[in-house]
């Protein structure tokens, strides 16, 4: 982590490089800027992390508030990684817009990026996604409009709010369960000579909530709370090391109540575990008011380094854990690590560095659903394909991008939207008008949406030997009428399903259905595939134009559907 734009990659993300559409502007877009003062920064003449996310939760409301033409409040706020410091005379630069919109909460998009001045240089520090929900009003509960997506990037991120939402949704869920199954597997804690009690940095303190604390509605400043949790885990991080500790990362976390003016908040921190270059700090805020009991606010896992002269990080003294409920927080923190690590290699990472074949176990599997399925996502929102062919209305695209050449096919069927969706989604159906599925079983169903399968496909060149993927499936159902039925599929590996002589391992990058309901009996459906190197003999003559193959087998696929489009058997792999 840097102060500045040193660094030639540190430059903004493309994900969030505004589109330049002459004469557009998003209507829920807020920009503030802020150059960052000596009152802002602490003694390493650094911007605090709690003034930046005050900073971040204002202008994210702000855009909310536009969109909604109500008073909103912060309902949570996702993962956040910190990718540079921010030094004092430097300016602050955030840009905030409402994503989506749901019932009566929306995702907002925050951008954070630094400016030099003297330089003229911008370089991105850190970018989130906060949920906020529309306020009661005297009518009763705010149902709110839907965000109209204009352009490519923003139907991509209104496309991929869904998905986010979903695992928001099931987060603390998941999370329980993969702390409960890691933490049995982990054993007694290890004892290190020279170890620093973990008693020792335990931080207490108690804020008294003033009007200034308050956002417009009178409400303790969403904003202002996470900047005092910062502040209390700062404190607890500083005296395991003894230095001065960098913020680098906070996980998802979620507001549980509201605070209001004259509240006593009650902040508590601890350092739950040290690793070698990293420490986890937990922080909780409780309110009181008079002799009432605690309120829980918030909790939340903040993950600091210290860096040396170089910008390098130290190495960190070992923790010694309380008994009981030290020890519990100590395994806890190991568990949060991997799972940390696994949600960030799987998500965090451009499509193009993630390996084709990502090891799946269930401690990934949440994450490897949502990259699955936004990957797909993804494609669906390109809009620069081109046409190479049609045969009778069943077209074939093509799309060449970064070294990268991706196909679709599209058709209509005459078949209702769900019923597509169900006969499509058990791939094991999927032979009956694929040749290139000759074997397919389903090895594990991870659950009602995620199914992992064996493909085998026979070999395209005589005398070659056959080819077989091991594909993650992950299908949904649309989150509403703007949305499509979708099934994803990648590769992914299996100790229990190494390669064999008797075939060539393949790997899927990225493939699978969109399926649009056009009207009770008229479906689109569009194939999708990000081609490898393993599927490229499969579809090269038809790409080529030398064969129509694709049509062949989108024409099948076509007759399967309108056969069973009354079956009973078009059910859920789950149920059958």
């Amino acid at each position: 982590m840097t102060s500045d734009g040193n660094h030639a990659d540190a430059m903004l993300d493309s994900l969030f490089i505004q589109e330049s559409e002459e004469g557009y502007r998003n209507p829920t877009e807020v920009k503030m800027s802020q150059i960052v003062l000596p009152c802002h920064a602490n003694h390493c003449g650094e911007l605090s992390v709690g003034q930046l996310l005050k900073w971040m939760d204002s202008t994210a409301c702000l855009s909310a508030e536009r969109h909604a033409g109500c008073s909103c409040i912060t309902a949570s706020v996702d993962d956040i990684h910190f990718e540079h410091t921010i030094g004092v005379g430097k300016v602050v630069n955030i840009i905030a817009k409402v994503n989506r919109a749901f019932t009566s909460s929306m995702e907002v998009g925050i951008l954070v990026t630094c400016e030099d001045l003297y330089t003229d240089r911008q370089w991105k520090v850190c970018h989130a996604f906060a949920t906020f929900v529309a306020r009661r009003t005297e009518a009763g509960k705010v149902q709110l409009k839907q965000v109209i997506p204009r352009t490519q990037m923003e139907q991509m991120e209104y496309s991929l709010a869904a998905e986010r939402r979903r695992m928001r949704l099931i987060h603390a869920e998941i999370i329980t369960d993969l702390l409960s199954s890691s933490t049995a597997q982990l054993g007694e804690c290890q004892e290190y000579q020279d170890a620093v009690p973990a008693e020792r940095t335990r931080v207490e303190s108690v804020e008294l909530v003033l009007p200034p604390h308050a956002n417009h509605q009178v409400s303790t400043f969403g904003g202002q709370i996470m900047a005092w949790m910062e502040n209390v885990a700062t404190i607890a991080a500083c005296r395991l090391c003894n230095a001065h500790p960098t913020l680098r990362s906070i996980d998802m976390f979620h507001f549980r109540g509201p605070s209001h003016i004259g509240d006593r908040l009650v902040l508590k921190a601890i350092v739950n575990n040290a690793f070698k270059h990293s420490m986890e700090v937990g922080v909780c805020a409780e309110a009181y008011q008079g002799g009432e009991p605690l309120r829980h606010i918030n909790s939340a896992f903040m993950t600091f380094e210290v860096l040396d002269s170089d910008r390098k990080a130290r190495t960190l003294p070992r923790i010694r854990p309380e008994p009981v409920d030290g020890k519990r927080r100590y395994q806890e923190a190991i568990a949060r690590k991997k799972i940390r690590l696994d949600r960030k290699y799987i998500i965090s990472c451009k499509q193009t560095e993630v390996p084709l074949s990502v090891p799946w176990d269930p401690s990934n599997q949440m994450y490897l659903s949502y990259n699955n399925v936004s990957a797909l996502k993804l494609m669906d929102t390109r809009n620069n394909w081109v046409l190479t062919s049609e045969k009778n209305k069943v077209r074939l695209y093509t799309l060449e991008e970064n070294h990268m050449l991706c196909f679709k096919v599209e058709m209509h069927v005459s078949v209702p939207a769900e019923q597509t969706f169900h006969l499509l989604s058990d791939l094991r159906r999927r032979k009956e008008w694929d040749r290139h599925y000759e074997e397919c079983e389903v090895i594990i169903q991870a659950d009602e949406e995620d199914t992992l399968y064996r493909v085998a496909t026979p070999s395209v060149s005589k005398g070659d030997k056959g080819k077989d993927f091991i594909l993650l499936a992950s299908r949904r159902k649309p989150c509403d009428a703007r949305d499509p039925y979708l099934i994803a599929l990648r590769s992914v590996t299996l100790p229990t399903h190494p390669p064999t002589e008797d075939f060539t391992r393949g790997e899927v990058l990225c493939a699978g259905f969109t399926i649009w309901e056009e009207s009770s009996i008229v479906t689109k459906i569009t194939y999708y595939n990000q081609a490898t190197p393993g599927i490229l003999p499969y579809i090269s003559t038809d790409i080529a134009g030398l064969s129509s193959g694709f049509y062949s087998a989108f024409s099948a696929c076509s007759h399967f559907l309108e056969a069973n489009k009354d079956s009973l058997a078009a059910l859920p792999p789950s149920t059958l």
